[in-house]
């Protein structure tokens, strides 16, 4: 069965995401609801992982109970200093391009998903579906907050 690779998969872009909305939470402090939604959802993607390497014991994948954290300080740092090189000017379509891209994880992230539960039904595995059905729409809702924030800023930002 190829479920521990799928799982694996599933762990790294539930990671990914949530370290991706924490970056976009530190990127844009200044809008609240960015600042503050970003991490509950990023909060969310952790949540994921655990369960996911819980469930992923029985496919024989060892993968980290813990989620990757909040970027250190180096990254912070990195981070700042590519702004400061060129995309700190436009600060406005950084956001777009910041919430774009959370759009587009979660998206893959939704698929896994997907994927998965599909799996878990056709080998009738209950606790895998359970974990699926638990998760999934959280990735859903995380999908919406982004579409939903595109659609505010798009019009402000790109006539302006």
């Amino acid at each position: 069965m190829k479920i521990g690779l799928a799982l694996r998969e599933l762990h790294r872009s539930e990671n990914d995401l949530a370290h991706e909305l924490f970056q976009v939470s530190e990127r844009h402090k200044v809008d609240h609801e960015i600042f503050y939604v970003a991490r509950d959802l990023a909060v969310w993607s952790q949540d994921h992982v655990r369960k996911v390497a819980a469930i992923a014991d029985s496919y024989g994948e060892k993968l980290d109970h813990e989620p990757e954290g909040e970027f250190g300080f180096m990254e912070r740092v990195r981070d700042k200093g590519s702004e400061l090189v060129g995309r700190a000017r436009t600060p406005d379509l950084l956001l777009l391009r910041d919430l774009r891209e959370i759009f587009m994880k979660a998206a893959g992230v939704s698929v896994d998903w997907e994927l998965l539960a599909q799996a878990a039904q056709g080998i009738k595995h209950r606790d895998l579906l359970s974990v699926a059905e638990e998760c999934h729409p959280d990735t859903l809702r995380q999908m919406r907050w982004a579409n939903a924030q595109l659609k505010v800023q798009a019009t402000q930002v790109l006539v302006s």
